[in-house]
């Protein structure tokens, strides 16, 4: 099965980000249609792992691997945790890692996955295709609390009202009637955007533990990247990019040093990352005009240093 035709965001400044070298151990932390790896491959004579939860994303992957033969490796899991599949695999360091966060556009146009609300299926958005389904948390989470994931993996100012209509509602199964519902409810605005769209985020976000998975990768990567190896990540709305630029800004020494009335700590941690660019690079106009969902894309990136790795939850700050 050969994947579908598909330049990934930002590919080439992803590409340059990483630096491949001959030699060099790369991870493709969201292998999806494979145009990082490829791109990885393409750049050097490098070996790359590319890492998927989408039995499907990994099927796509058998071309790939004939084309550049002994120099990628499959594997079926999450990137967050990539330091225990990697080590299974005999890797214990690697020279990079790249993470493209969110739905893929694989997943998105596939009616049969539940993702769109542009086109009819069932409410799925399971990326793994196991665990809890978009359905089981429309139809079962309790009025509140549902307006509470709406509000926070959404950030849209109508949850309250989304939430009691879907209430209302139930039971709801399909793609299609989710968004008349909520469409129903939410006023459109004239920036063309669905009123469905932060309610289905939220959703695919909740199904997934997407932030959670994203700061385990984080940590993941910081464990893994050896020094002078390099971290790229490429996000598509603030819940992604907020906790990204955090942990750069925390890891690379550039946080807040807090209240100069507080007492300073006695030992603050060596940054374990060096930015390399102050501000996150941005798709240009002319792949924004190819590919309209590149345009809220951010890649942020670093290299790390030889500091040890930070302990999971540390700010910068505390003690050592």
């Amino acid at each position: 099965m050969s994947a579908p035709s598909h330049i990934p965001v930002l590919r080439d400044e992803v590409v340059a980000s990483l630096a491949p070298v001959a030699g060099g151990h790369y991870v493709d932390g969201t292998f999806g249609a494979g145009g990082y790896s490829e791109a990885l491959l393409a750049a050097a004579n490098c070996q790359v792992w590319g890492i998927d939860r989408d039995p499907d994303a990994l099927k796509f992957g058998a071309a790939l691997i004939a084309r550049f033969p002994g120099r990628l490796t499959l594997v079926e899991g999450n990137f967050g945790d990539m330091e225990r599949l990697l080590r299974a695999c005999g890797i214990q360091s690697v020279d990079g890692v790249a993470l493209d966060l969110g739905v893929s556009s694989m997943q998105l146009d596939r009616a049969e996955r539940g993702f769109s609300f542009r086109s009819d299926g069932p409410l799925d958005m399971r990326m793994a295709r196991k665990g809890q389904s978009a359905a089981d948390i429309v139809n079962h989470l309790e009025e509140s609390a549902l307006a509470n994931l709406i509000y926070d993996f959404g950030e849209d100012r109508f949850a309250r009202r989304i939430a009691g209509a879907i209430v209302r509602a139930r039971p709801i199964s399909r793609t299609s009637e989710l968004a008349l519902i909520i469409r129903r409810v939410v006023p459109k605005k004239g920036d063309g955007i669905d009123p469905a769209t932060r309610t289905f985020q939220a959703l695919r976000i909740a199904v997934n533990d997407e932030i959670g998975e994203l700061s385990r990768g984080l940590s993941a990567a910081e464990r893994l990247l050896s020094p002078g190896g390099r971290l790229a990540v490429v996000t598509f709305h603030s819940l992604e990019d907020r906790p990204v630029k955090s942990f750069l800004q925390q890891r690379s020494g550039k946080a807040s040093a807090g209240s100069r009335h507080l007492p300073s700590h006695p030992a603050a941690r060596l940054p374990s990352f060096r930015l390399l660019a102050s501000k996150p690079i941005t798709p240009s106009a002319e792949e924004v005009r190819l590919n309209p969902r590149a345009r809220s894309a951010k890649l942020r990136a670093a290299e790390r240093t030889s500091a040890p790795p930070w302990p999971n939850g540390d700010q910068m700050g505390e003690a050592a």
